[in-house]
């Protein structure tokens, strides 16, 4: 078998980058349930026309067929494609189970999705979300929408990770404008204005004269409504002072004055009103989020969501929502490739079980079995090698204690200080940092 290529876009973490990605998905989800979201996992598949009804996704989903197929295209509901998010499955989920849900329904939700993006650092083709969501019957409070920042923030300051900024806007302040400038078109306006970070104020204006049918005069209004930025609720009065008058701008305004003042008294300095994040995707109705991790600006948003009001209806029953999104991979690949990241061992194993003959071997086994029952992560030696070469393995796996059995008591050996010490298996712990390895700045 010759060599294999590697995949872009289809990362694979080493095992030490592996066991930091399972940490900080433990503090995500611990801090997620402290707010009393509960877990949930869909299916990685849904049917096509599900996944195509809202926003520009149509050349990012990835297709599912069997190899043998019908040359012709799969129909119905053999038409499947891998979800590209973890909200427009749970909407549909929603939808399926509303009858079994007590709502608000509060649900995190932490699984891999695929899209088809041109791969670049930070930006995969499959990659890990970490989700949460609150769901409501035909109602939502907009309080809801001023807690996600709050969540977040505190599951990001939970890890060892600089500072995020998380940006807020709401779809209502940009909607009422357009309208109250006399733009018919909303959400081309929206779609355009997008795209600032990435095509810059001149092409953005033109896009809006193609796309939203925007004259100069109104363009210019747009990006003067976008570069309004303030780390508190003086937003507002920038965008009174355009002139410009909505009722759905007013509203807007008032949820989105909420939103920052919250989390203001909550963690001061977390968000800041950024009038020009919008939010491609159709389905955003409120509030939009978007989180800058600081000095990896560049990268874009490690963490971004909104409020949607449309995106799951049944009859004349509708379930009104708010969820923001982790890139978990997002982050971390960014981390990884600035070595921003470190982990005190590449292994779990806090003690290696050394073996004095291969016949003795199962009284190393006892040992470790009676470490392990007390929380210890152990292994026992792979040979029964000069116990030099043993304390050498120990060493190169990153494993800071080995045992050594003897007739007249055992002994635990600190190969990093060298000092060696009288134990029994079930009396003796190491001290804490040394149980399980540590995730800490580089």
């Amino acid at each position: 078998m010759s060599k294999p290529t590697p995949i872009s876009g289809f990362p694979e973490w080493t095992p030490a980058q592996r066991m930091i990605e399972q940490f900080v998905l433990d503090r995500i989800r611990a801090t997620f349930e402290l707010y009393g979201f509960a877990p949930l996992e869909t299916r990685s598949v849904e049917p096509l026309d599900q996944l195509l009804r809202k926003g520009e996704t149509s050349k990012e989903v990835y297709v599912l067929r069997r190899l043998q197929a019908d040359p012709a295209g799969a129909t119905g509901d053999d038409a499947l494609g891998l979800h590209f998010d973890l909200t427009v499955p749970f909407a549909r989920y929603v939808l399926e189970n509303a009858g079994k849900l007590q709502f608000p329904f509060r649900r995190y939700q932490i699984q891999k999705v695929w899209r088809g993006e041109r791969p670049q650092e930070g930006r995969y083709r499959e990659f890990l979300q970490a989700d949460i969501d609150i769901v409501d019957r035909n109602t939502l409070p907009a309080h809801y929408e001023a807690e996600m920042p709050l969540v977040i923030g505190d599951a990001l300051r939970s890890l060892p990770i600089p500072p995020v900024r998380i940006q807020v806007n709401n779809r209502k302040i940009c909607e009422g404008f357009y309208r109250g400038i006399g733009l018919t078109d909303p959400e081309a306006a929206l779609r355009a204005v997008d795209k600032l970070d990435k095509i810059g104020p001149a092409k953005v204006a033109e896009l809006l004269a193609e796309t939203a049918g925007a004259s100069e005069a109104q363009a210019k209004g747009c990006l003067a409504l976008a570069e309004i930025s303030a780390p508190d609720a003086s937003f507002a009065d920038a965008v009174r002072a355009l002139g410009v008058t909505d009722p759905l701008l007013d509203e807007g305004i008032a949820e989105l004055t909420a939103v920052v003042e919250t989390a203001a008294a909550h963690s001061p300095g977390l968000c800041v009103a950024d009038l020009r994040i919008a939010r491609g995707l159709d389905y955003y109705t409120g509030t939009v989020y978007e989180t800058q991790l600081i000095g990896y600006e560049r990268f874009g948003s490690v963490c971004s969501g909104g409020r949607y009001d449309n995106l799951a209806s049944s009859g004349n029953v509708h379930f009104p929502g708010v969820g923001i999104s982790i890139g978990v991979t997002r982050l971390l690949g960014l981390l990884f490739g600035a070595e921003a990241l470190s982990i005190s061992r590449s292994v779990p194993t806090c003690v290696l079980v050394a073996v004095n003959s291969e016949d003795e071997r199962p009284a190393s086994n006892k040992v470790a079995e009676a470490l392990r029952s007390r929380g210890i992560p152990t292994e026992v030696s792979p040979g029964a090698a000069k116990f030099g070469k043993q304390i050498r393995y120990a060493e190169r796996r990153g494993i800071p204690y080995v045992w050594f059995l003897g007739a007249e008591g055992d002994e635990v050996k600190d190969i990093r200080s060298g000092e060696q010490l009288a134990a029994a298996a079930g009396e003796w712990t190491p001290p804490r940092a040394d149980l399980k390895p540590l995730v800490a700045p580089a």
